[in-house]
């Protein structure tokens, strides 16, 4: 296998910058270009920066990713989430390229009482899961033998701010916050998403796989944990989501069943409480 990757979103995204991390330890040489090194929505010049770098392997993980603002912004989310995907596919598998591609579980409603599986019926309802979902669809439309689509979830990790790090701070200045707790999801430690993609990739699978760590957790218990993995004191109460309302549906349940991965690389994911610990003894 030809170690050569090209990491789109690896500059400064929460998971790209993860990837890049577990790649370069794997003595993987990583190209991760910034959004403005040149236009990655014209496709001519995506298909020739990446047939000059030579790559045998593609991890996007870039989109459009706030999931209040799509509701407003819905060209914009088609854009990253739809088209670009769409491009890309194209490119990669007129030159058999492997790529894997990064989604969502927003792609459910949520109202299922068990994990989601790679099989489930989607339902999104909001933009950015919609728009998520049409970009998965435009890439298996046209699948080849090496495309790897991930869906998963609740990102924390090192390298860039997210959830974890924001309620640590939050919890270092006020003895109370109030986490909504009606909604339920697979926390998912970047560093370990990206060893077990890397897994998937050196498998010589494809297909559509569902990623996360091991165990579900409400926003509030994921709160919690974290504040206590830090050793601080602060209180947190649960609240329903109707007490904090947001633009986006979210969906109230969305954990993700990684059964597939298993059964294709023999390893389970850990839970995510210890994949917590170990992110908050060594980035916090």
């Amino acid at each position: 296998m030809d170690k050569k990757a090209l990491i789109l979103g690896g500059k400064s995204g929460l998971l790209g910058q993860a990837l890049d991390h577990v790649l370069k330890q794997d003595k993987w040489e990583t190209i991760c270009p910034d959004r403005n090194d040149f236009d990655f929505l014209n496709k001519d010049l995506l298909r020739e920066y990446i047939l000059d770098l030579g790559v045998e392997t593609v991890f996007n993980t870039i989109a459009y990713t706030q999931v209040d603002q799509a509701e407003d912004e819905k060209e914009s989310a088609l854009l990253l989430n739809k088209k670009f995907p769409g491009t890309l596919g194209d490119i990669c598998r007129s030159q058999d390229i492997s790529l894997v591609h990064y989604s969502t579980d927003f792609v459910f409603n949520g109202k299922k009482l068990t994990p989601y599986t790679t099989e489930d019926e989607t339902c999104p309802e909001s933009v950015y899961g919609k728009t998520k979902l049409q970009g998965e669809k435009i890439l298996m439309a046209n699948k080849w033998d090496k495309l790897i689509i991930v869906r998963t979830s609740w990102l924390f990790g090192p390298f860039k701010t997210n959830f974890v790090d924001k309620i640590i701070n939050f919890a270092k200045e006020k003895n109370n916050l109030k986490i909504i707790h009606d909604q339920v999801g697979s926390p998912t430690y970047t560093i370990d998403l990206a060893k077990y993609s890397l897994n998937l990739v050196k498998k010589e699978t494809s297909g559509m796989f569902h990623l996360a760590n091991k165990g579900q957790a409400s926003w509030c218990e994921l709160a919690s944990e974290a504040i206590k993995c830090a050793g601080l004191y602060c209180n947190t109460t649960p609240i329903p989501s109707e007490d904090y309302p947001q633009k986006a549906k979210r969906p109230p349940y969305s954990v993700l069943d990684c059964s597939k991965y298993s059964v294709v690389t023999g390893e389970s994911p850990r839970p995510w409480i210890q994949s917590l610990r170990e992110y908050i003894y060594n980035y916090q």
